[in-house]
């Protein structure tokens, strides 16, 4: 396949992207490849809502860059926090001309919630499915355009770049070019090949690398992984945020996220004694950043052995819970928990990546023709900690730049017709199907269970180094699996996992310090090192 534009996931960063590209150019065809289903994304699973300044009488555009930047423990880039900030509004008020619904109070004003980390009320939600919302809104303006090509269950494998022309590509080389890439049909069971001016990746986050994260199980971190295969610049994976509150199911995967909003609201985390314990952590209390909550967790459960401990809702408005969050009420009801009279078993579970591929304020990457938005891009905005719904606003607002960016990036291509004439097929000479699925299962689990004992919440140097160590076998392992058995999914999503744990753990050993979402016990004071870690 042939195509001008090629847009890899279906969330909220791709299709923003995706929309707008297909609007402006009614007469090109904008391919959207999605391994899934359509609305299968992490854009899905987003609860809280999305921040933006939108009450002028009480906050300000400063007031949201200082809570982002205090957030960021002094790694954000503050061109790229103002940009964010700035234009926020006017993409939120694109998705509502799309359709999306926000919840109002009873005037008809937008009801704004407000989250740790947050100085003011700014947090446009609807109900506890802020994400689900903002994804029918933008599937439903996809079906309107006829020259948008949506392909499900297509897995992508590799970028297509000079390496697969015979050319040494390095780390050095300054004019790496994507061509298109490579993708498993699932349903055919064939690889294909799709060749594209300008690819933009928004392949969404990584946290499947953990045993317990609040991440559905696609979110495997395939584009991050995909990039460094192909020599482009990753950076800042070691700032992998957990969220505070998921609600704690012993072996339950992915894990059912309780919404910070319900802290918001009035919710109080207590140990398993029933105390009120942020208060001694942090002056913010339950609404401190999202880095000191789950340290703080993570302290009480290691202090009083403990698998969870609690949100306090029973002292709450039960209609209006109700009527915020109604999915979370139904859930907790489904295993027995009543809020309104019972606590709610919550414990960390890895959420959100702040770093990944490393793009400029235009969404570009270090490899020409390629852009990277959403969760698997490293903009600069979240620093070393990510501010709470942050990430919708910013997957929508490079979205936008990325688009205007490509609007002079594809005259140029058109002029040099960058493509070269003959791209290689897919080589899957001398593999054979896999014998047995165990090797993958089992090397998966593996790595869930290094991930999160050796580079969770808190780490060691002593803790890494294992890591790595093992890290290094199942690298091996898995690569000689690649090579000699023909593709699936379940092979290429546990390789492109293993590089992130890799990526994640190289960071986390660079660094030496603690800092926001990275804590490692052996280096607690911060030093002045101010920079970001490029791999």
């Amino acid at each position: 396949m042939e195509t001008d534009f090629l847009v890899i996931g279906s969330g909220v960063a791709g299709l923003t992207y995706a929309l707008k590209m297909a609007k402006h150019f009614p007469d090109k065809q904008v391919i959207v490849i999605t391994k899934t289903s359509a609305d299968e994304t992490n854009t899905k699973y987003a609860q809280g809502g999305i921040a933006g300044v939108w009450d002028d009488e009480n906050d300000s555009y400063d007031k949201h860059i200082d809570d982002t930047l205090i957030a960021g423990d002094g790694l954000c880039n503050e061109k790229i926090v103002e940009i964010v900030v700035k234009e926020g509004p006017e993409r939120i008020k694109e998705i509502i001309e799309y359709g999306a619904r926000f919840d109002k109070d009873e005037s008809g004003e937008y009801s704004l919630g407000k989250e740790g980390g947050h100085s003011e009320n700014r947090i446009l939600h609807h109900k506890d499915v802020t994400g689900l919302e903002i994804e029918r809104a933008l599937l439903n303006e996809l079906g309107k355009l006829p020259n948008i090509n949506l392909i499900k269950h297509c897995f992508v494998i590799d970028i297509i770049t000079q390496h697969h022309l015979g050319y040494l590509v390095t780390k050095s080389t300054t004019d790496i070019t994507c061509y298109g890439v490579y993708v498993l049909n699932v349903n055919s069971n064939q690889v294909e090949k799709i060749t594209s001016k300008i690819t933009l990746l928004a392949t969404g986050g990584n946290g499947q690398v953990y045993r317990t994260t609040t991440n559905p199980r696609i979110a495997t971190g395939d584009g991050v992984a995909m990039v460094y295969r192909a020599k482009g610049r990753i950076e800042n994976m070691e700032f992998i945020q957990f969220h505070p509150t998921a609600l704690f199911e012993s072996g339950v995967s992915p894990s059912f996220l309780i919404t910070e909003a319900v802290r918001g609201d009035g919710g109080i985390l207590r140990n398993k004694d029933g105390d009120a314990f942020m208060e001694q952590y942090d002056h913010r209390k339950d609404l401190a950043p999202r880095d000191i909550v789950a340290r703080a967790i993570d302290n009480e459960m290691k202090r009083t052995g403990t698998e969870h401990v609690f949100l306090d809702c029973t002292h709450m408005d039960q209609k209006k819970f109700i009527h915020h969050f109604p999915n979370i009420n139904e859930k907790c009801l489904s295993i027995g928990i009543d809020v309104s009279k019972q606590m709610i078993p919550v414990a960390p579970a890895a959420h959100y990546s702040c770093g990944g591929i490393k793009t400029d304020e235009m969404g570009r990457t270090s490899i020409k023709h390629l852009y990277a938005c959403g969760e698997c891009a490293s903009t600069g905005l979240h620093g070393a900690n990510r501010l709470a719904s942050n990430s919708l606003l910013e997957a929508m607002v490079f979205g936008e730049r990325c688009f205007l960016d490509s609007l002079l990036l594809i005259e140029t291509i058109n002029k040099e017709n960058h493509l070269p004439t003959e791209l290689p097929d897919w080589i899957a000479k001398g593999t054979t199907a896999p014998k047995e699925m165990i090797l993958i299962t089992q090397t998966r689990k593996e790595l869930e269970q290094i991930m999160s004992d050796y580079v969770g919440i808190v780490r060691t140097d002593v803790r890494l180094r294992r890591a790595m160590r093992r890290l290094d076998l199942l690298y091996e392992e898995t690569e000689e699996l690649y090579r000699a058995t023909k593709v699936s999914p379940q092979l290429c999503e546990l390789r492109n996992l293993i590089t992130v744990g890799y990526l994640i753990v190289k960071g986390a050993e660079f660094r030496k310090e603690s800092r926001g979402l990275h804590y490692n016990t052996d280096h607690l004071s911060k030093s002045e090192l101010l920079q970001n870690i490029v791999l």
